[in-house]
């Protein structure tokens, strides 16, 4: 790795066996290509990971999912629960020089995402106002306890956006999306469209010393054979979780100079199902959906297709996060469950659409083992497959009839996972929330209930009793929890210090000489 051996300079360790190295280039691979870099309007993983080093949110979390400081130093909750209170770093400047304050974050929280960011929406449901008494303090007033608001702060979920900027304009079609500026640890420098993206350290930075690299680039390489090569031969430093097919990740974790983890996804759990178009065609039939549930053989694609990385899902909750529970229907491996309940419901053949996620030939392989199950059971299967952009496109306009997607949990259900099912959240062109058009308003209720309660007991009761009755109606084709090993070499220090990872964790990497 020749780029890695640069002249450096000690500067003062804060903890641990080494002192961090000033200095130095890292090469990361993101698969697929992001469509923008604009996080606050658009949220695909690729996304996520560069553009969570360009922008900041309030707060970032350990892997214990405890909050940390970010652009708010410290903060306060009243003991009812109602007030939020974030005390901002003094001195943060965007990337072109503007100084930030806290009207970026009321600018950014009550006006931007509101309207730009479906997922946000739901927690800001229970916010009543946001308002900056001063330049460096940010007060959120609930209209009524909302246990989960804390952890609605990290990047991905809170973007904070320049109000100089985007105040007054499209926010979808100003022709700033295109170089975004933000207060994070490095600058955007250039795109080159199919070959990398470039971010370079910001000098300004307000914490001292921070980040320690140079410049980072994000290497776009389209074939997975292509990026393992890439790593052996020391052209890319990191592999982020999902980068190279499954198969390849044992063979390079037996490299000596390999280092790997599975850290770093504590907050996000990635939850993968296929959406199931709830509206029309056979996928509207409960009935259709169940046979759908019976017919894949998900430890097949567990074992084979994912190489063991990863957990049979059993709903929509993670059985890795929060108010998780297993008593619910029991949808294992069955052909003539499913051949039954299409005869119940009289299909006629109708052959239906499956849209793979366009991140890889492991989704390719996975698509065609559904294919195959389906076809078992005498489900006429066409594959129709999607670049990033035209897979956002197709599941925005509800063209599909089964699509593959994975959700991030956030650490509790009413984050990550009820925006998935709510009525209030089908809202066509966007692919972040009810996409299958799932409607049940006594269910909805019941997820507005187990949002506010009090006390861990009450909310699993709830949870548990949501679980039960959505697993029946199956809107969706629940999967796998997935895992995501990250590779890196070893000489790359601190590259996951955050609950997600490499998505906002660069600001305190450093690369051992």
């Amino acid at each position: 790795m020749k780029h890695l051996l640069t002249t450096s300079f000690l500067v003062a360790a804060a903890t641990g066996a080494f002192a961090q190295e000033q200095g130095g280039r890292l090469d990361i691979v993101v698969q697929p290509e992001p469509p923008s870099l604009m996080l606050g309007l658009v949220q695909n993983g690729p996304t996520q990971m560069v553009a969570g080093h360009i922008y900041e949110s309030l707060l970032r979390y350990d892997t214990d999912l405890q909050p940390q400081p970010s652009l708010a130093k410290s903060w306060e909750i009243s003991e009812d629960g109602l007030t939020y209170t974030f005390h901002l770093h003094e001195g943060v400047t965007w990337h072109d020089g503007e100084p930030f304050s806290a009207e970026d974050v009321v600018f950014s929280a009550d006006e931007f995402l509101r309207e730009t960011h479906s997922r946000l929406r739901v927690s800001l449901n229970y916010v009543e106002s946001i308002t900056a008494p001063d330049a460096n303090t940010v007060v959120f007033q609930l209209s009524e306890p909302f246990g989960p608001f804390i952890n609605s702060f990290e990047a991905g979920t809170m973007p904070i956006v320049p109000k100089h900027i985007y105040a007054g304009t499209d926010y979808a079609n100003n022709e700033m999306n295109a170089t975004p500026i933000g207060t994070g640890p490095f600058k955007f420098e250039a795109w080159e469209k199919g070959s990398h993206i470039h971010l370079v350290k910001n000098e300004d930075y307000y914490l001292d010393g921070k980040p320690y690299l140079d410049e980072v680039f994000f290497r776009v390489i389209p074939d997975a054979a292509s990026r393992a090569v890439a790593f052996e031969t020391g052209e890319a430093d990191v592999l982020p979780g999902g980068s190279i097919e499954n198969w390849d990740v044992a063979r390079l974790m037996e490299d000596e100079d390999t280092c790997s983890t599975g850290e770093g996804w504590e907050f996000l759990a990635p939850h993968s199902f296929m959406w199931m178009n709830n509206r029309e065609g056979p996928t509207s039939d409960e009935r259709f959906r169940q046979a759908v549930m019976y017919a894949m053989d998900r430890e097949f694609v567990r074992d084979v297709v994912w190489n063991g990385f990863g957990k049979v899902a059993t709903g929509p909750v993670s059985s890795r996060t929060n108010f998780y529970t297993d008593d619910v229907t029991d949808y294992s491996h069955d052909p003539d469950k499913a051949r039954a309940l299409l005869e119940e419901m009289g299909y006629d053949g109708e052959p239906v659409r499956i849209l793979p996620l366009p991140y890889g030939e492991t989704w390719q392989r996975w698509a065609e083992a559904v294919k195959q199950n389906l076809q078992e059971v005498g489900i006429e299967v066409e594959i129709d497959s999607a670049d990033v952009a035209g897979w956002n496109q197709k599941t925005s306009e509800w063209d599909y009839d089964l699509a593959f997607t994975y959700l991030y949990q956030y650490g509790d259900p009413a984050l990550g996972t009820a925006r998935n099912y709510l009525e209030d959240q089908i809202e066509k062109g966007s692919p972040w929330n009810n996409v299958e058009g799932y409607r049940n308003p006594e269910l909805d209720a019941k997820w507005a209930e187990a949002a506010v309660t009090l006390g861990k007991e009450e909310r699993q009761k709830l949870y548990t009793e949501i679980q039960q009755e959505i697993v029946e109606d199956a809107p969706v084709a629940w999967l796998l929890e997935l895992e995501f090993p990250t590779l890196y070499d070893c000489k790359v220090q601190d590259l996951v210090t955050t609950a997600i990872g490499v998505n906002d964790g660069l600001r305190d990497t450093w690369i051992k000489q």
